[in-house]
């Protein structure tokens, strides 16, 4: 190595501790190959090193460098960088990653991949701060955000590791994700291709809310393990899981009571971040300082957008970066990649099914190689990918698609009407029966967001047969009567309600949901019996969002509901691409609560429903209303069939 590098010797190493095999272990995702013979590649065919990067201000990141063993002057390698809070361990130059790339193809095809604790954690010097605000300018070395740490990383590694082509591309899914999205902006000239997977966007809409409803299960267990105070550099790279003492995650947290008990009962003021967030309900200066989407500009490398469209984290962000890079950045190649994945499903699992949804082929494979031949081109001068601006995955119809811009620019924008007796069409009420619908909500007893018994969230809640659901008093259900042609709606979903409530705060869940016929094609009592579920009737989870009625006027002034009067509750759901077969049915599902996924609403109006007491939760009556003058209704947008 040159002469300029600085090599780092770690003077402790983490033991793992050894685990009994199960006997008959599950086949890995065909883009992952064998484990060991994984590993075994990377042991055969990279060597390691460690280094400390200087940033502008004087801050050194740790960084893990894997570069191949036939590196020279005549055979030279581009760059692949992941920048991570997660921590970049194994450390210790004798202690190699089991995998390098999103698959075993990037290993076998050959990058130097460089792996680097961000600001503040592990291994690296400097203070972190949870998703940093991106400084619009910078007047001197101490202005530092995300991007200029990227840029002198970039600068270091192409000035001092040899065998470099000079190229360097990035990746990274979801909270590295974030650092992909925050590394392209004002783009160092080495940057040629960056992939953005389920990055965070705007912090205050992935993860942490829907549409200011707090999202509890996802943020208490993620901030009871991350984000503790760091003092000082460290190599532990054990991930302390909360013990929720429980498998039972909805009877936890309704245990826990209000949210206030939370830091005292479990956190005991250990947690900076959760404070931030009970401090800041309401979408402020503080949440939206960490919006990355208005500072995604100047971006002069290829860009890569990759999100799932099951994901219960990150699915706002793939969609809202992908459209702000493509308005803000009009010259650069720029794609985005949706398909019928959970978090991260495209690089974990093989994409066949999830959840109550089949999708009858393996879709990460296909994902896979779109994703090297990007890199490929990009870094390596390889063939051209023939990437459209859009490459989506249409669920129902189970095919992938290609569009010049997403949403398609030929969908119609219509809107599907509640009617009495749980109807859905796409007319306007008329008449004069009953003119809304009514239901109790409980806060004591919410309606549960999965069947599945975890303290987690759960993977597989965003495709469920939502059954269990529709059958309770407090959830409102209207669907079409059974489709006589096949209904494609492709683009963002509007929910527009008319509502009133006995209480003075109220949270509003609109949920499109798939019915499959009462009798599936191709089923017999023989495939029943060897196993093959009988899907006749299954509600599918196509799209659900939270709304807290508070915020239906402006997100950074809450405002109460007063008892009684007649509101419209207008929100946007995010996109959808998804076929209703013939035969199929329609709905959609209303409720008040989606626990523990979402907090519970009290239902008395308080200020900040972090501070909220016991005897604030009440129960209160709701009603949807559905008549000529108020008709509730659902916006979205029909892609017209290829022969309409």
């Amino acid at each position: 190595m040159s002469r300029f590098l600085i090599p780092l010797v770690l003077l402790a190493l983490v033991s793992a501790a050894s685990a009994q095999a199960p006997k008959q272990p599950p086949k890995p995702p065909a883009h992952h190959g064998d484990p060991a013979e994984r590993a075994e590649l990377i042991r055969a065919h990279y060597t390691k090193y460690e280094y400390l990067i200087p940033m502008r201000d004087g801050v050194r990141l740790f960084t893990a460098l894997y570069v191949p063993n036939d590196a020279s002057p005549a055979k030279r390698y581009p760059i692949l960088l992941h920048r991570t809070p997660y921590s970049v361990a194994p450390y210790g130059l004798d202690r190699y990653k089991k995998a390098l790339g999103s698959a075993v193809a990037f290993e076998k095809e050959g990058f130097i991949f460089a792996f680097q604790d961000v600001r503040g954690r592990y291994m690296s010097e400097g203070q972190f701060v949870n998703v940093r605000p991106q400084l619009p300018a910078k007047r001197g070395a101490k202005d530092i955000d995300e991007s200029t740490d990227t840029y002198d990383t970039l600068q270091w590694m192409v000035k001092n590791i040899p065998n470099t082509n000079e190229r360097v591309g990035m990746w990274g899914v979801s909270y590295p994700g974030f650092y992909a999205s925050a590394g392209a902006i004002d783009s160092h000239p080495s940057l040629k291709a960056v992939s953005p997977q389920a990055p965070i966007a705007d912090w205050f809409w992935d993860d942490m809310h829907r549409h200011g409803a707090f999202n509890l299960v996802l943020a208490f267990n993620f901030f009871s393990s991350f984000g503790k105070p760091r003092p000082q550099p460290m190599s532990n790279e054990d991930w302390d899981r909360f013990d929720h003492g429980t498998p039972d995650g909805y009877q936890f947290f309704l245990d826990m009571g209000p949210l206030s008990n939370a830091d005292a009962r479990y956190f005991k003021d250990g947690i900076p971040f959760w404070k931030d967030i009970t401090a800041h309900p309401n979408y402020d200066d503080f949440w939206k300082s960490r919006n990355l989407l208005p500072h995604l500009r100047n971006i002069k490398a290829a860009v890569l957008t990759v999100g799932g469209w099951y994901d219960t984290e990150d699915l706002y962000g793939p969609l809202r970066t992908y459209g702000a890079i493509e308005k803000q950045n009009p010259k650069i190649s720029n794609t985005l990649v949706m398909g019928p994945w959970s978090h991260g499903g495209w690089v974990r699992d093989d994409g066949a099914s999830l959840g109550d949804a089949d999708f009858g082929f393996a879709t990460s494979t296909g994902y896979q190689e779109v994703s090297l031949a990007f890199f490929k081109h990009h870094l390596k001068d390889g063939p051209k990918p023939e990437l459209p601006e859009a490459w989506v995955f249409e669920g129902g119809a189970n095919r992938w698609r290609s569009f010049d811009a997403w949403p398609p620019k030929n969908v119609r924008e219509t809107r599907l009407y509640f009617q009495p007796k749980g109807g859905l069409t796409f007319s306007p009420p008329t008449g004069k029966e009953a003119l809304f619908d009514e239901y109790v909500s409980d806060p004591s007893r919410p309606v549960p967001f999965t069947a599945e018994i975890t303290p987690h969230w759960s993977k597989n809640y965003m495709a469920e047969d939502q059954r269990f659901a529709s059958r309770r008093p407090d959830v409102l259900v209207y669907q079409t009567e059974p489709l006589d042609k096949d209904l494609t709606l492709a683009g963002p979903l509007e929910a527009e309600l008319w509502v009133s409530t006995s209480g003075t705060d109220a949270d509003w869940v609109v949920k499109l949901v798939d019915v499959n016929p009462g009798k599936m094609p191709g089923w017999t009592k023989r495939d029943d019996e060897e196993g093959t579920r009988n899907r006749g009737g299954q509600q599918t989870l196509v799209r659900g969002e939270a709304f807290r009625g508070r915020f239906r006027e402006d997100y950074a002034t809450p405002k109460p509901f007063t008892p009684g009067e007649v509101t419209k509750v207008r929100f946007v759901i995010n996109d959808v691409f998804h076929t209703f077969q013939r035969g199929h049915r329609v709905m959609l599902q209303v409720q008040s609560s989606w626990f523990p996924f979402i907090d519970r609403n009290p239902q008395t109006f308080v200020p900040n429903i972090f501070e909220a007491k016991e005897e604030d939760f009440v129960r209160a009556t709701h009603r949807v209303y559905r008549s000529p003058s108020n008709p509730s209704a659902v916006k979205v947008q029909v892609l017209p069939a290829l022969d309409d």
